[in-house]
């Protein structure tokens, strides 16, 4: 559905006195703050249970605002916002003044983007400033693409959501550190490394460490209630048959080159052959499988090329070890 023009008032009405507004965007619905507001930035951390140690991403209206809110901005970082913005990339760069240390976890870096949905501009050209977004969930579980899954987990302690109806890549933006000589991918998402590589005119290095904190980086994150398991993609039909037999309620993720395969399972997601689609659905996908009951998802990891390497980062952090009780 399309934000009206008295929705987008009242959500930009609600940032200004210092509320909290889940908007839409192309990648996963924010839990969106005033970026200017130290107050609420740090009520976004309460609501999400997010450690306040973790930064969050500075939404901004169009590139040629980034100056007002970064310092020095090299011309790798030009040429990046000037191809991919507005669209799912994040650039991390030197914190400007207006950005509170709330929002950057402490860092003197800041993660910075525009985002690519009608609704989501329209917001912040009302608002006039920028807004931190992270994704509109609990700390650590699955993103929302959709405006009803923000409010079947945050309910009200969301001040106003901004249905934009659902997202279109379905995965986070990749970030890019450019604070450096050479740029590298802290966070594979929606613009592809291939991508990247093409504009750029070499390659980019996707670092398993890095020393910069930026979102998505903790080893159990976008999970399910139920646990993942992860297993080569022949495997998958006798890792879930087996788990069923030992009295697991399994969900499987049941390959493209598997699709045809019987399986005795309490639930079933066919994915889809397209990588985008499966980008798109991955979230939903996980969602219905908790909703279904299921305590146990096998899956695989797809190839990693293309959305592929984005949608392999986010069901390994799907399988991480959990937190402790």
């Amino acid at each position: 559905m399309a934000a009206t023009t008295s929705d987008i008032e009242k959500a930009a009405g609600v940032l200004r006195a210092g509320g909290l507004v889940a908007l839409p965007t192309e990648t996963v619905y924010g839990l969106g703050a005033n970026a200017e507001d130290p107050r609420a930035v740090s009520r976004i951390f309460q609501v999400k249970g997010r450690p306040p140690s973790h930064p969050l991403i500075v939404h901004i209206a169009a590139a040629d605002q980034l100056d007002d809110w970064v310092e020095g901005v090299p011309a790798t970082a030009r040429v990046l916002a000037e191809r991919f913005w507005p669209g799912p990339l994040t650039l991390v760069l030197r914190r400007g003044r207006r950005v509170p240390l709330e929002a950057t976890g402490g860092l003197e870096t800041v993660a910075v983007r525009v985002p690519d949905h009608p609704a989501a501009l329209a917001l912040l050209s009302a608002f006039g400033g920028g807004v931190t977004a992270p994704s509109a969930n609990r700390f650590g579980s699955v993103s929302p693409t959709t405006a009803e899954h923000v409010r079947a987990e945050l309910g009200d302690a969301v001040d106003f959501v901004l249905d934009g109806g659902p997202c279109q890549v379905g995965v986070e933006s990749t970030i890019v550190d450019v604070t450096g000589e050479v740029p590298s991918i802290l966070r594979p998402g929606g613009v592809t490394r291939e991508d990247l590589e093409a504009v750029l005119g070499h390659p980019v290095a996707v670092p398993s460490t890095s020393a910069v904190r930026v979102p998505g980086q903790h080893p159990s994150h976008y999970a399910p209630r139920a646990r993942v398991v992860l297993v080569e993609p022949e495997k998958v039909v006798a890792e879930a048959e087996l788990a069923q037999e030992l009295g697991h309620r399994v969900g499987v993720f049941l390959p493209p080159s598997h699709a045809d395969a019987p399986v005795k399972a309490h639930a079933v997601v066919p994915l889809p052959r397209a990588m985008d689609a499966y980008a798109q659905g991955l979230y939903g996908f996980l969602r219905e499988l908790d909703q279904r009951g299921c305590d146990l998802i096998v899956a695989s990891l797809p190839v990693e090329e293309g959305l592929g390497l984005a949608v392999a980062n986010r069901l390994r952090r799907a399988a991480g070890p959990r937190p402790s009780a």
